[in-house]
């Protein structure tokens, strides 16, 4: 971001918090994290508006405050490994890698996650690892994982991705049967079992099995 004013830096940075968004360590992180190198064309010039844009395979890139309360609710430490399910443009697992040890992320769709690799080159950001993939079972490979984010919405909580969560490990997923009607909730994971928090209203894709049909 360093290529932007110093006024809508401070505008994208207030709006991030009159949003809920205040943890010091994400705000930083976004704040470091140019959103417009994950857009294309005419939507890069609005990049810093508090909205949610189109991207290839006809996904979207999430409204910045809702990157921020994901990541805020995940309680991220640097010592942390997360896993994201569906990397989209790659825009959160960027924020991400730069307050977790390391990032895993997903994506169905082969052209999102080649385009991301490129931006996360063009960042420095080496601490992230993208494979294609169906991001519904997880990386059962590289698991457990201290924390997973699942950036398109489930009826419920995915259970392959609840196993690969470490105990202590907390989940954040978009719940919902309908694109109109979904909750964000926090799944904590301990000895006892699992512990849910319903946090707020959202809107995301559904969760899909297998992989995307490239066009």
């Amino acid at each position: 971001m360093n290529a932007l004013d110093a006024e809508t830096k401070m505008q994208f940075l207030f709006a991030l918090r009159s949003r809920g968004v205040t943890e010091t360590r994400v705000l930083e992180a976004m704040e470091s994290i140019d959103r417009g190198a994950f857009l294309r064309g005419i939507f890069a010039e609005r990049a810093y508006e508090d909205v949610p844009l189109p991207i290839s395979c006809g996904q979207t890139i999430s409204q910045p405050s809702v990157v921020g309360l994901m990541t805020q609710a995940l309680q991220v430490s640097p010592r942390d490994t997360v896993l994201e399910v569906g990397t989209g443009s790659g825009y959160q697992a960027a924020v991400l890698a730069r307050i977790a040890r390391r990032v895993y992320t997903i994506d169905r769709h082969a052209r999102l996650v080649q385009e991301a690799r490129q931006v996360f080159e063009q960042l420095n950001l080496s601490n992230i690892t993208s494979l294609v993939g169906d991001g519904s079972f997880g990386m059962p490979d590289q698991a457990p994982f201290d924390r997973i984010i699942v950036t398109a919405a489930a009826e419920d909580p995915p259970g392959p991705l609840l196993s690969q969560l470490k105990v202590g490990g907390i989940m954040v997923v978009p719940v919902g049967q309908s694109d109109t009607v979904q909750t964000l909730i926090r799944v904590r994971k301990s000895e006892n079992g699992l512990e849910y928090d319903e946090l707020r209203p959202v809107r995301f894709v559904p969760l899909l099995e297998g992989l995307g049909k490239e066009t």
